[in-house]
């Protein structure tokens, strides 16, 4: 129910970016999606509770808040073009990995450390880099920390899916005898 609920925040989110530009409102969507995406898997954790649906509707809501932040980021002109088309670049080319994945016979790999890192920083640069809009005094304290979790973030989310193409790379060869 969790995830759903962080899915259903991807259109106020963007709305609110982009039609008002309500940054404030924005902001708190932003964080209460990641609260929700921290107590849905605290909750987890505690009940012992899994399921598939949770397994793809977790990631899929981190990844199109990624995806949705990154576009309304660029159509605002908060980040520039090449940090989201590497960013969105590398989505593509996970993407395209699970599908091969999926038509070779295997299912999607296990999460890495490296993308949950990658996602806890960029998680943390979105609304610092909201903050960063305007000349105040906490936009000029804001904007180091903002452009240090997107490095830092982007680093890693690239990395990641770098490993997520070896692995397919690898389990696709073997599956083949190559």
């Amino acid at each position: 129910m969790l995830s759903l609920l962080r899915l259903a925040g991807v259109p106020v989110f963007l709305w609110l970016l982009l039609g008002p530009e309500e940054d404030g409102w924005a902001l708190a969507v932003l964080v209460f999606s990641a609260l929700t995406d921290w107590l849905d898997g605290k909750l987890a954790r505690w009940l012992d509770q899994a399921s598939r649906l949770g397994q793809l509707l977790d990631p899929a809501a981190d990844r199109l808040y990624i995806a949705a932040t990154l576009v309304a980021f660029l159509v605002r002109g908060i980040v520039p073009w090449w940090v989201v088309a590497a960013l969105l670049g590398r989505e593509l080319l996970v993407g395209v990995a699970l599908l091969v994945l999926r038509r070779n016979g295997f299912a999607p790999p296990e999460v890495t450390y490296v993308g949950k890192g990658a996602t806890f920083n960029l998680m943390y640069a979105f609304p610092l880099l909201l903050l960063t809009q305007g000349a105040s005094t906490a936009a000029e304290i804001a904007r180091p920390f903002a452009y240090a979790f997107t490095i830092w973030g982007g680093a890693l989310y690239l990395w990641s899916g770098a490993l997520y193409i070896a692995q397919t790379v690898i389990a696709v060869s073997r599956r083949r005898g190559t």
